[in-house]
């Protein structure tokens, strides 16, 4: 598990140069719990991707929101290969980096109700759709989310299609 600073650095080489070049950025996203352990979990090549949104969150360009379940999701899956402390240090990291979405009486109800065949995925869902602010929800697991009224790509689509590549 990272236990650092959230780098611009992956396996010690640099992801992107400092400064980046935006293409009309969506400026608030929503990030599921798989985006977030791909990077505490350092999963290649998905966590290079997450690296980056999450130090454009950390550099305030991009606000990225997570979900209460999010935080309890990792901390049950990471608590399993490290210690209770350093779990809380990492998510205590995690959220000074992010925003926190709620998930309301009538979030829960919508999830139930839904057509989404993951509870968990609706939960996620209409937490970032309670936030009028939220552009897009960024995922790996695209096909749990084909019922979603915002937007879906995975992080890797989202920079692609949002940045322009730095200069050498």
């Amino acid at each position: 598990m990272r236990d650092h600073k959230f780098p611009r650095w992956v396996a010690g080489q640099a992801i992107w140069p400092l400064k980046i070049n935006f293409i009309q950025m969506k400026k608030s996203i929503f990030i599921d719990t798989d985006v977030v352990l791909d990077f505490f979990l350092d999963r290649e090549p998905f966590s290079s991707y997450a690296s980056i949104i999450l130090s454009l969150s950390e550099e305030k360009k991009i606000n990225v929101y997570i979900s209460p379940l999010t935080v309890n999701n990792c901390y049950y899956i990471l608590r399993k290969i490290a210690s209770h402390s350093k779990v809380v240090k990492n998510l205590q990291k995690l959220i000074l980096i992010t925003n926190i979405t709620s998930i309301s009486r009538q979030d829960v109800a919508l999830a139930l109700n839904s057509n989404f065949k993951d509870l968990e995925d609706a939960l996620q869902h209409f937490s970032a759709i309670s936030h009028a602010k939220i552009d897009a929800i960024l995922t790996r697991n695209i096909k749990d989310y084909k019922y979603s009224e915002l937007p879906v790509m995975t992080p890797e689509t989202y920079l692609k299609t949002n940045l322009i590549e730095p200069r050498a």
